[in-house]
């Protein structure tokens, strides 16, 4: 039974002042199936970009460049260049393909932040930090696989295809799991 002061306030006969619900969490079955529509549709969108602008920007422009440009400060002795979605330089360069951006994972971590409840302004935060966090893990792993592929090409295929992007997406969910615990303990 709700009573109510003077000013309209409504209280509890015991004193305390009424609170509104706290937010259920959403049952694991819906956080799923949103995780996986929102994913499954980032894909969609991005394989919908296959040679258009949009690809050419995220893979010529926001991964290849900065890769090149790492690649110079770091041993610019190698006169590493960016031409189109290869980093050419004399001894053995790299070609970033569509699945080498690090897209897939950022959209995973996009799906995984969509599908959890928290605050709006917290997940926005999170995701972009998160991203910014997807995107050096990203150009690591590009670096990794230009000097291996320099100094000892029998690795680069192990690398490329089970170590690094098993550790990227490993990087990235811990991310995720750090940031949710983290905002667990400031709730409660």
């Amino acid at each position: 039974m709700l009573l109510r002061s003077p000013t309209g306030t409504a209280y509890l006969p015991d004193g305390g002042v009424d609170q509104p619900e706290s937010r259920q969490p959403r049952p694991a079955a819906g956080s799923l199936i949103l995780f996986l529509a929102v994913f499954a549709l980032l894909q969609w969108g991005w394989q919908s970009a296959r040679g258009t602008w949009v690809e050419r920007l995220v893979i010529d422009q926001a991964t290849v460049v900065p890769a090149a440009m790492l690649v110079r400060t770091l041993t610019p002795e190698i006169a590493a260049r960016a031409n189109g979605s290869s980093i050419k330089a004399s001894g053995g360069g790299l070609n970033i393909l569509n699945g080498c951006e690090g897209t897939e994972v950022m959209f995973l971590l996009i799906a995984a932040f969509i599908a959890t409840r928290m605050p709006w302004r917290s997940r926005l935060l999170a995701l972009g930090a998160g991203l910014g966090w997807v995107f050096l893990l990203n150009q690591a792993r590009i670096l990794t696989l230009f000097y291996t592929f320099r100094a000892d090409r029998s690795w680069f295929d192990i690398l490329h295809t089970a170590v690094l992007p098993a550790l990227l997406v490993a990087l990235t969910a811990g991310y995720f799991y750090v940031i949710l615990h983290a905002l667990r303990r400031r709730v409660a």
